[in-house]
């Protein structure tokens, strides 16, 4: 398959109602074959080449690796926030790296995908990918690579095993809700605001009622809310991306 295959669909859009109401001088299909041309005429490299490879999808591929969360600049951002992070450990035996980790890939993730954020997101509309799977690969991609990041600052910051991989159960629950907010109100804000939010006060309830910060991350007792809270707005965002692509 090749990008013009992926890109067939841009036809469905041009010759629905809105062309009908456009002036008879316009022409929808030109102006998405140029948009098209536009957005698909970079030589992929290496790590486009092997997403594709991975996906068998070209489309996807570029779908994964245009993920505005997935850009150079975001994780230079998120590097920088989990080295301080580590650097503030070491230097004051609290465990911030467990505590940034879940609210940074929840930022990530809530701005993987979705109107506002995203620039190919309107021409995305139209590939032969659904917007199921563009966003699945998405979420995935920026889960795995900031619990990558998440796991090396920990590793740095020599805290102990338990803490160093507990964090990842929260990391999964705020970033579920951060998805699920993001796509039910078509709002990256919104998803990074009710990510956070939520992290925050669990947080501080907890900093709160015993002194301490790590039960929020390595208390056995908060593994079967975390999950459920993961399962639940996963099949949110599922639900919410059930509307058929093209519509609004």
């Amino acid at each position: 398959m090749t990008y013009s295959d992926e890109m067939a669909g841009h036809g469905e859009i041009s010759s629905g109602s809105g062309r009908d109401e456009c002036p008879p001088d316009v022409d929808l299909e030109r102006v998405w074959l140029a948009i098209a041309a536009d957005v698909w005429r970079r030589q992929p490299g290496p790590v486009e080449r092997l997403a594709g490879q991975l996906t068998r999808s070209p489309g996807l591929a570029r779908a994964m690796v245009t993920t505005p969360s997935l850009l150079l600049g975001w994780l230079i951002a998120s590097a920088i926030i989990l080295a301080a992070g580590t650097l503030a450990t070491l230097g004051t035996g609290t465990p911030y790296v467990a505590l940034f980790a879940p609210a940074v890939a929840g930022a990530g993730i809530a701005y993987a995908y979705g109107p506002g954020v995203d620039p190919a997101w309107e021409l995305s509309l139209s590939m032969a990918v659904s917007d199921r799977m563009v966003l699945l690969v998405r979420v995935l991609a920026v889960f795995a690579l900031n619990a990558a990041l998440g796991l090396a600052a920990s590793a740095a910051s020599g805290v102990v095993a338990a803490i160093t991989f507990g964090w990842l159960v929260p990391m999964t629950a705020v970033s579920a809700l951060a998805i699920a907010v993001a796509t039910v109100t078509r709002s990256a804000n919104a998803g990074l605001a009710a990510g956070l939010g939520a992290w925050a006060i669990t947080v501080l309830s907890i900093s709160t009622a015993s002194g301490d910060v790590t039960p929020a991350f390595d208390s056995s007792a908060l593994v079967l809310p975390y999950l459920a809270v993961a399962v639940g707005c996963a099949a949110i965002a599922w639900f919410a991306t059930r509307i058929p692509r093209g519509t609004s």
